[in-house]
């Protein structure tokens, strides 16, 4: 069977960034595009590690544990690894604030820019040894002034991001990128070795036919999750996906609608997932795609985090979902008062 032929004018990563570049910030000193740019490399490296993890006996516990208490997986640690030192030699951070570093890391003053990155290396790793899909998730910010760094500089509302984005290793390794101008994907294409644009302009879904939560937590829900779950289920039922890996989840969301949840429980009151570096990237994603991101009571990219590794819990997706699941936690509430 013949290979297909390669696009010579192929809408690449690196040419969109640029292209982003010109078309949104003509006077931009360049640093924004230098960091993806950047990520994109070590996204690269990330997905050449997932891919012959087994093979180069990268599966298993590196034997030590993150500061949420999480065995620390032998990829983990390469990823961690990848991440800090691009964003380091990229010349366009100043700090940076991983899942798996209890304090912010701070950029050598010779090499600091204006940027701030929150990111989870690789998300999902307790699917590793399973090869199920797994991921990785940042978040850009601004540094908030022209002074020296100072404490709480990296504690900004999710309002602030300058753009975001998602890494999903699966059957293809793909990006999601936005910049604040809409969402495109960008699938990994090996001949090449470069991220080809294959969807541009991602939209969100009004509504879904798929609901996302683990289930075995059900007993530990509060009453108005329940309620809306059961409600999924019956006349004609939605479709129950769960993979366990966020950016799996999310990204099925993304692509097909519906509504990924995970909410707080009896016992994780504050939920689960971290804001900083998974649920304000995520949200920022779905909001530009048109789609809803709340706490509950209200919009994640409102939070302004207390702290580096602070949770929340998310109910993301469709915009009509969202708010079904937003007008049931509503009306519990009213009924205490």
């Amino acid at each position: 069977m013949a290979q297909a032929s390669i696009d010579p004018n192929c809408m690449t990563l690196t040419r969109w960034i640029l292209h982003e570049q010109k078309k949104f910030a003509p006077s931009g000193t360049g640093d924004l595009t230098q960091l993806l740019v950047s990520i994109q490399a070590a996204v690269k490296a990330v997905s050449s590690a997932v891919r012959r993890a087994g093979i180069d006996n990268m599966f298993g516990v590196a034997g030590n544990t993150n500061v949420q208490g999480e065995e620390v997986k032998k990829l983990d640690v390469l990823a961690n690894d990848l991440f800090i030192n691009v964003c380091r030699a990229s010349y366009a951070t100043c700090l940076l604030v991983s899942e798996e570093n209890d304090s912010e890391i701070e950029v050598e003053t010779e090499k600091q820019g204006k940027y701030i990155v929150t990111f989870d290396p690789l998300d999902g790793s307790s699917n590793i040894d399973c090869l199920v899909s797994i991921g990785s998730i940042f978040a850009i910010f601004k540094k908030p002034h022209e002074e020296p760094l100072a404490p709480g500089d990296a504690l900004q509302s999710g309002r602030q991001i300058v753009a975001a984005g998602y890494a999903l290793y699966g059957s293809a390794t793909m990006m999601v990128i936005s910049t604040g101008h809409g969402v495109n994907g960008f699938m990994l294409e090996p001949s090449i070795g470069e991220f080809v644009l294959t969807d541009p302009n991602m939209k969100c879904k009004p509504r879904g036919k798929i609901y996302s939560i683990n289930e075995g937590y059900e007993e530990k829900w509060e009453p108005a999750v329940k309620e809306y779950v059961k409600s999924k289920k019956m006349g004609k039922p939605y479709g129950g996906r769960y993979i366990g890996s966020m950016v799996a989840d999310v990204h099925r969301t993304l692509k097909y609608g519906g509504i990924f949840m995970y909410p707080a429980t009896a016992d994780a009151p504050n939920g689960k997932l971290r804001v900083l570096y998974e649920c304000m990237p995520m949200a920022f994603i779905l909001e530009q795609a048109g789609g809803l991101a709340s706490t509950g009571t209200s919009p994640i990219l409102d939070i302004v985090p207390k702290s580096l590794h602070q949770r929340s819990p998310i109910f993301l997706g469709s915009k009509d979902d969202v708010e079904d699941v937003l007008k049931v936690i509503k009306k519990h509430a009213d009924a205490k008062k």
